[in-house]
């Protein structure tokens, strides 16, 4: 390999770690949303879960990749997943906010081990999404020609598996802050499922621009104009629902005062 497939190597696997870093981000926040009702320590446990489900569904996403990335009912499943835990979890805490609360039953939490099967499900629906990203970066680096895997060359395949592996261990840390940031901001949790709607959105354009679907033009989803529009509106609900609950943190301090 030389000096300049070298750098081009590097910059791809940089802008993936950043890349991975955040759907990394995004997977912990639903990790965090759906165990945030346990104790705490099947907190811990169901995110030991969930890190390990990421983990082996990531790896095993990216061994299947040039079968999954052809299969556009796998993206659809994946992406129609993550919207319905979006508007289930949002509907669900703002739709009867009006009722009575004598007449309001308290809701039924899932157990420990239906909460660590959701956060699974989660976990497949994130690592079809990262794998796809990953492979939307990867392919465009020119080959090595040192083995094929799955075909897909060689060289792609490692700067996807470093990729991958660096978001898994960014993961790790994330889950358990975001898990402290939703007790002490609870209102961050819609925010968190308006990001888990709308990387559900991204999946959907996927689906919609696949060949054999053909609702979307099959380069869209790769198009500067959709990747800014992606970026924009992902960093406009984040800085929102930051911004949002700083307020609310603020008159809750003020009325306790």
């Amino acid at each position: 390999m030389d000096a300049s497939m070298l750098l081009e190597y590097g910059w791809v696997l940089l802008i993936l770690v950043v890349l991975e870093g955040l759907l990394a981000a995004d997977n912990a926040v639903v990790m965090a949303v759906m165990v945030k009702h346990l104790p705490v320590e099947q907190q811990k446990k169901a995110l030991f879960y969930g890190l390990l489900g990421a983990f082996v569904f990531r790896f095993a996403t990216l061994f299947m990749i040039s079968y999954l990335v052809d299969v556009w009912q796998v993206q659809a499943i994946g992406a129609l997943y993550l919207l319905f835990i979006a508007v289930h979890n949002i509907y669900g805490k703002y739709a009867k906010k009006n009722e009575d609360d004598k007449d309001k039953k308290p809701k039924k939490q899932s157990g420990f081990w239906m909460t660590v099967f959701k956060v699974e499900l989660a976990d497949i629906a994130f690592a079809i999404d990262s794998m796809l990203a990953a492979v939307a970066l990867a392919i465009t680096l020119p080959k090595t020609n040192w083995f094929t895997l799955g075909g897909i060359d060689g060289g792609q395949f490692l700067v996807m598996f470093l990729g991958g592996l660096i978001g898994l261990i960014i993961m790790r840390f994330a889950a358990n802050w975001f898990v402290k940031l939703l007790h002490s901001r609870p209102s961050l949790e819609t925010a968190a499922f308006l990001i888990v709607g709308w990387v559900g959105v991204k999946l959907a354009v996927f689906t919609l621009a696949h060949p054999s679907v053909g609702f979307l033009d099959e380069h869209f989803p790769e198009s500067k104009i959709w990747k800014g529009i992606f970026w924009f509106v992902l960093a406009a609900i984040a800085v929102g629902g930051y911004l949002f609950s700083n307020k609310e943190a603020v008159k809750a301090k003020e009325s306790n005062a």
